[in-house]
């Protein structure tokens, strides 16, 4: 039955691509393709097209709140690289079979692919019941005996209870409310139902937009987005893809049951390479469209260029931000394979929460008060700017409050005095400010630090890695190494030298290749792995950190804060304290708190400089300097 190309879109389940359509009948001119405007136009009776995929062209966006003494704003076109940040309004309309919601829904291995639904009604399951309200996840799709079934769980008492359901599944099922923060790229490629329109919240920004704010002044309301769509797919006998738009005027036919599709080339993108099975490489295919921004050398991945994918695996790398005092910072995933050296560099610890984080088993944690703090309660230590502590433990102690004894959780350090030490007690909800002081003069590989040392870590590269031919680190004043990312990669070479292998990231570099053979006849014998470090942009950054934090490490929370009439503290800025001397730092850092202290036993070494000041010096020359230091690189 032949449909317009319109309605065929809409009917279209995604799960079922590649689709062979056969055009019946359409306005066009004489011949076959022509293109406008980066898409085709028209279309001759009895082309045949191998419909690869379906993607947003362009999102149209609408207010949908009145603004009191303007008029509504006509809908506009929102740039796909928008850097506005949104939350999503649950659709109020039902999905009446799972069948519905997977032809819908993008449900899929992406952290973002796992869409929350809740029933209206109680499910009574073969050996579960849901409860009417209660949120189901849904995590995959796959074949089971034969039947097509949907891998669901629900979290109860923080246990994770699996089931399946199978797409004849009906009921009412409702989107459940989603807290997240969404940048538009992640809407656009996960968020957005087809054939729906999808209602946000404008919340804020991920960096700095250049352009004109398409939303008026002080705008932070709900807005409809509309997709619009083009279809890409391939001419028989052809490697281009072409792309086409809905709307044009034409009836097709789908002959995908009955056609032969080896009449076309075989195309695949990155992501389809991701999710073949690891028996299916290594694979010899032709580059057809190149990735933009590619950065490895020799033009691997230029158009023409015949490349062997060896295999896919998750891979690791450390993602780490340049330390500088102005906006916008660089950000890095550098490999755990990179070859320079680093050299530790002071943190800037603002709370004494921060410095219970920081501490390790290693050694001490040496720090110089930067704020003067007062405590409410004799029990308590306070701090004077110019003040060093060697910081040990967290414990609890009572304290006296209005004749009621309290609990406060507090950090157990050492006061270092001129000939001595004076045990200390912090409290963890203390808004102080510390400078670490850095005794290590060590040089360190990217493996040693990820072995001996917890996340958030400051460094700046002494030594380059000579291993590659310009090292994008070396030119930047410092880096704070963050956490380990792991992600998906697929291992490439040149056809011409298989044996030479650069890792490719998956969910970053977008191409496409005509599919050669799967079978690799010579024996590529030992293989060497080359990987980049590879510079992200904001929005990558932004994707990684929130969702790597929230899903694989929730941070704890931080102790909260006496009630304001308790909390009466001075906090004093380092320009209003008068500068202090600072005692020189001691020879040994690991020193036990329980043990008394005798000053005329222990004393301290006048060999050990006074790191405090320098560490302080040094981040002030570091702030100021980083513009320039920017573009040297280090020998």
């Amino acid at each position: 039955m032949a449909l317009s190309l319109e309605e065929f879109v809409h009917s279209l389940d995604l799960r079922t691509l590649p689709r062979v359509l056969e055009v019946q009948s359409g306005i066009y001119f004489q011949g076959s393709i022509y293109e406008m405007f980066g898409n085709e136009c028209c279309l001759a009776t009895g082309e045949v097209i191998k419909i690869t995929g379906l993607k947003i062209k362009k999102i149209i966006a609408e207010i949908c709140e009145h603004i009191e003494g303007r008029e509504s704003p006509q809908p506009f076109e929102l740039p796909m690289n928008f850097p506005g940040l949104f939350k999503i309004v649950a659709d109020k309309t039902p999905y009446l079979t799972m069948e519905e919601i997977t032809r819908t829904i993008h449900i899929g291995p992406s952290r973002l692919g796992h869409p929350c639904f809740y029933h209206q009604k109680d499910m009574k399951l073969e050996n579960l019941s849901i409860k009417q309200g209660e949120q189901i996840m849904l995590n995959s799709v796959e074949e089971i005996n034969g039947e097509i079934m949907v891998n669901c769980g629900v979290i109860r008492n923080h246990q994770n209870h699996s089931f399946t359901l199978p797409l004849s599944q009906e009921g009412e099922f409702y989107e459940c409310e989603d807290e997240h923060i969404y940048t538009l790229k992640e809407i656009v490629e996960w968020k957005i139902p087809k054939n729906r329109t999808r209602t946000v919240k404008l919340t804020g920004f991920s960096n700095k937009w250049d352009l004109t704010n398409p939303f008026p002044k002080g705008f932070y309301g709900a807005l409809i987005l509309k997709p619009v769509y083009e279809i890409q797919g391939v001419m028989k006998f052809q490697k281009d893809i072409i792309r086409i738009l809905p709307s044009l005027d034409v009836e097709v036919k789908d002959i995908t049951d009955s056609y032969d599709a080896n009449w076309f080339l075989q195309l695949l993108s990155t992501q389809d390479l991701s999710e073949r099975t690891s028996k299916e490489f290594p694979i010899v295919a032709e580059v057809i469209e190149p990735p933009q921004g590619n950065h490895l050398p020799r033009s691997i991945l230029q158009p023409g260029k015949t490349i062997v994918i060896h295999k896919k695996y998750q891979a690791s790398r450390i993602l780490a931000s340049e330390i500088r005092s102005n906006f916008p910072k660089r950000h890095f995933l550098i490999p755990t394979s990179y070859k320079g050296k680093f050299k530790r560099r002071p943190r800037e610890l603002p709370t004494a929460y921060d410095l219970e984080i920081a501490k390790s088993e290693k050694e001490a944690l040496h720090v110089v008060a930067t704020k003067a703090f007062h405590p409410l309660h004799d029990e308590l230590s306070s701090v004077s700017v110019g003040d060093q502590f060697l910081v040990h433990h967290s414990q609890t102690t009572e304290v006296l409050c209005e004749g009621i004894k309290k609990v406060v959780n507090v950090l157990a350090c050492e006061k270092i005095l001129k000939n001595s030490y004076e045990a200390a007690l912090l409290p963890l909800y203390m808004e102080g400010g510390f400078v670490e002081v850095i005794h290590d003069k060590k040089q360190y590989q990217i493996s040693e630090l990820c072995a001996q040392f917890h996340w958030p870590f400051n460094v700046k590269v002494s030594v380059r890695d000579l291993f590659i031919e310009e090292d994008i680190l070396a030119a930047t004043p410092g880096l704070q190494l963050e956490e380990t990312i792991t992600d998906t990669y697929l291992l490439i070479s040149d056809f011409a030298n298989p044996t030479e292998c650069w890792e490719i990231p998956v969910s970053r570099l977008n191409m496409t290749v005509q599919l050669v053979n799967n079978n690799l006849s010579q024996d590529t014998g030992s293989i060497v792995v080359k990987a980049l470090t590879e510079e992200i942009t904001e929005e990558q950054y932004y994707m990684m950190r929130r969702y790597e934090s929230s899903f694989s490490h929730p941070p704890p929370r931080p102790p909260k804060h006496p009630s304001v009439g308790e909390a009466k503290l001075t906090l004093l800025n380092v320009a209003e304290e008068k500068t202090v001397g600072l005692p020189k730092s001691p020879k040994s850092l690991h020193v036990d708190i329980s043990k008394k202290l005798h000053s005329n036993q222990v004393g301290l070494d006048s060999k050990v400089p006074a790191g405090c000041q320098n560490s302080l010096a040094n981040l002030e020359k570091e702030r100021s300097k980083s513009g320039a230091l920017q573009q040297q690189a280090l020998m």
